[in-house]
């Protein structure tokens, strides 16, 4: 098979859709005549060791995992909903000024106090010092009166949907752990909020991950450290599911949610898209889908794979482990081999045939010990049946104990397990 980089064009309604899930890259596949013939018979044309294909009629054909990924995401998608539903979610109406207000009211007391927009402006001096930027405001560096240095997130204006606010605010509010970052105060004046955080100094995970970046040039995460930060992320994790007075999922697990303070230590953060339920509720409705693409279980966009409940956070802590094991975005079109395009597939083989890792930095026993336990333990999360994969307490279990009992998981294809009737309510993206 070839595989080769197209150049966009202008979309139809179904090539829009396409776009829409997959921005970055086109990819087309060009099978060989013999292959041609043996797909139309019904068969699944193979590469056998000896790099001869070989048609067996036996098997249904199956595609590379990531266009896999791809090509069910669409169709899942393009079967529930048109392209009209999907462009009419992001025109949904949104929660007004009174419902906020209304919400702050009816929740009770809150712990985290309120400030004004002259408090806001007088902790940053007016906005003095710009940390970040994002679609959904910025954040600036602010000091408190008692002489605490927070992050200050203020939210567009122009955004106008109060839902992500009512969320973070409501959920993190219930929260207290050393890997959950801590929300100090908000603002609501007007049109005008803003969500006030204890100041992590290094900034989030994603900075020190990816080959390539600028940013992590001059401090490359060890492995020991890495370790460590997979470990405080399943606590927290863990803490979200059953250590709370209620479950809350965060349904937005990934390096860029993930801060780090002055001593690496990671805390979940960013809220927005947060879902509190009762802890008794094996399974969840949603009247929309949730999370980024690239970290979202398939259950949450699609019901054929089940019902969403606390495993989705599994499976994004899964592909985030796995990106900072690689190094590198787990679907990334611009390696040099076919192989390395899918990182969880790449990365299996190597486990499966008993190769070496060829991760970087890989010297002492210790630390080869360490990464694969996490390649394991991740691919355990990333299976597609959310009943196969492990609960967060688990995981920390896992990770924290010996290398030996861990079993290498089935192949991390996506596949579609029998639909739960539990929880038949309809997602829409």
């Amino acid at each position: 098979m070839a595989w080769q980089h197209l150049p966009r064009k202008k979309h139809s309604d179904k090539d829009a859709l396409f776009s829409l899930l997959s921005a970055e890259f086109e990819l087309e596949v060009n099978v060989s005549e013999a292959c041609s013939s043996c797909y139309g018979g019904g068969g699944h044309c193979e590469l056998e060791q000896n790099e001869e294909f070989q048609c067996d009629i036996a098997k249904k054909a199956t595609s590379s995992v990531g266009i896999g990924v791809l090509m069910i995401t669409i169709y899942c998608f393009w079967r529930k909903f048109s392209l009209n539903k999907i462009i009419n979610f992001w025109k949904k109406e949104t929660l007004t000024h009174q419902d906020v207000e209304a919400f702050l009211r009816n929740h009770g007391p809150l712990v985290i106090r309120r400030y004004s927009y002259a408090d806001i402006k007088t902790m940053t001096k007016s906005f003095n010092d710009k940390l970040g930027q994002g679609g959904y405001g910025s954040v600036y560096k602010g000091k408190l009166r008692d002489g605490c240095f927070v992050a200050v997130k203020v939210l567009k204006e122009s955004k106008g949907n109060g839902e992500e606010f009512v969320n973070e605010v409501a959920s993190i509010s219930k929260t207290s752990h050393v890997n959950i970052v801590t929300l100090k105060g908000f603002c609501i004046e007007g049109s005008k909020r803003a969500l006030i955080y204890e100041l992590m100094p290094n900034g989030s995970l994603e900075k020190f991950i990816y080959k390539g970046n600028p940013s992590n040039s001059n401090h490359q995460l060890g492995w020991e450290t890495l370790y460590k930060i997979s470990i405080g992320i399943a606590r927290g994790l863990e803490y979200l599911h059953r250590g709370c007075n209620t479950q809350i999922l965060h349904f937005d697990i990934k390096p860029h949610n993930i801060l780090l303070d002055e001593n690496f230590c990671p805390k979940i953060s960013d809220f927005g898209l947060a879902k509190i339920c009762p802890r008794e509720k094996s399974f969840i409705s949603m009247v929309s889908a949730r999370g980024t693409i690239g970290y979202i279980a398939p259950e949450v966009f699609c019901r054929n794979f089940g019902g969403v409940s606390h495993k989705a956070d599994v499976y994004s802590y899964g592909m985030t482990v796995l990106e900072m094991v690689g190094g590198r975005k787990n679907f990334d079109a611009s390696v040099d081999f076919t192989s390395e395009i899918y990182f969880p597939h790449w990365i299996y083989k190597r486990l499966e045939l008993g190769k070496e890792l060829g991760l970087l930095g890989l010297l002492e026993e210790v630390d080869q010990e360490s990464a694969r336990k996490m390649i394991i333990v991740s691919l355990w999360c990333i299976q597609s049946d959310p009943l196969n994969r492990p609960s967060m307490s688990r995981v920390v279990d896992m990770l924290e104990g010996s290398l030996e009992p861990l079993k290498i998981p089935p192949k991390p294809f996506l596949c579609s397990p029998p639909s739960s009737p539990t929880d038949s309510s309809t997602i829409m993206v």
